[in-house]
């Protein structure tokens, strides 16, 4: 189906930066991801939880048509504070839709997932100030993964979550791109075997060492469920209207539900962004169908999907044990397990 990109991150997309934010004491911390020129955004919400800011806004009858940046964020309810500074940010460079001469109004849709009372305060304090120094923390290089930015505070399951990130360029050079904090009250890990549902996707060995084990997972603690909620980006360069955008968003939810089981669930406020930047034009076909993209939008939609899966176990296998959390790569190994 194509390649990773040379990070095999949501930076391969042309004109995406990413930047996070990492509290290590609050066990919180805020990841965004700019394109300060704009990109058509679109979003699917599945969860039966969310924490959003701004999502209104994506949808196709809708007048604003293009995002400047896009904020995934620990701090449920509090975590939408961070974007604030996103915003302030993004202001101060006259980044936004256009007012007059002298303002813009910065468009930052946001989605937070609940990581309290995991930190030294059961509340992070989160403020402004964290989206503006992700924002300062921003390139197009190479992302941290694990234990970083929106990820930091993150649960999977009974075991440590993170972010992770995956990129996949089509054969036709369309370059699809996946972002996600993994906080998700379904497991990334097969029970049976003790290793990633999805790890059959693995392209250029990209889940390492780690990816090849299988652990044995620890029971759910009682009391724990409710406090989920997976949130990613995808991202493509090619232009796109805010119906495909919002397309491409709700397929890449197909890869959430594959790597995540169960997802989508009432406990969860499982939301995906799409973002397109419009560097190259969408491929025509001939064909029977009067919507001649629709071939492509199938191609990118499954590709997103594909990259949200990997993104998802990356997640998982990059992040390290903390704040009571273990890891996958801490848990017992199966085979000794069974030898007992």
């Amino acid at each position: 189906m194509g390649r990773p990109g040379n990070y095999n991150a949501l930076t391969d997309v042309t004109g995406i930066y990413v930047g996070h934010y990492t509290n290590m004491d609050a066990v919180s911390g805020v990841t965004v991801v700019l394109c300060t020129q704009g990109a058509v955004g679109g979003v699917d919400v599945r969860g039966s939880a969310p924490g959003t800011r701004e999502t209104d806004l994506l949808a196709p009858g809708n007048l604003v048509q293009e995002v400047q940046a896009v904020v995934l964020g620990g701090g449920s309810v509090y975590g939408l504070a961070a974007a604030d500074g996103v915003v302030q940010w993004l202001a101060g460079k006259g980044h936004g839709f256009p007012l007059d001469g002298n303002h813009v109004a910065p468009i930052v849709p946001a989605a937070v997932l609940y990581d309290l009372g995991r930190g030294s305060e059961f509340v992070p304090p989160i403020t402004a100030e964290w989206g503006l120094n992700a924002c300062k923390a921003a390139n197009n290089d190479l992302i941290p993964t694990g234990c970083a930015g929106a990820g930091t505070g993150a649960l999977s399951g009974c075991i440590k979550g993170g972010i992770g990130t995956a990129s996949l360029i089509l054969d036709n050079g369309i370059t699809v791109g996946a972002l996600v904090a993994v906080n998700s009250f379904g497991s990334v890990i097969d029970p049976k075997n003790g290793r990633p549902w999805e790890v059959r996707q693995e392209i250029n060995g990209e889940f390492g060492n780690t990816g090849k084990q299988a652990k044995v997972l620890p029971s759910q603690p009682d009391g724990q469920s409710g406090r989920n909620t997976t949130i990613g980006i995808v991202a493509t360069d090619v232009r796109l209207t805010k119906s495909q955008a919002q397309k491409i968003a709700q397929m890449s939810q197909d890869g959430l539900a594959r790597a995540i089981r169960p997802a989508h669930t009432m406990f969860d406020g499982d939301t995906v962004f799409c973002m397109a930047t419009g560097k190259k034009e969408l491929p025509k076909a001939e064909g029977f169908f009067a919507d001649s993209q629709a071939k492509a939008i199938n191609d990118i939609g499954n590709a997103a999907a594909e990259c949200m899966a990997r993104a998802i176990i990356r997640g998982i296998l990059d992040a390290h044990s903390m704040a009571g959390m273990t890891a996958f790569c801490d848990l017992e190994d199966l085979e000794l397990s069974s030898l007992r």
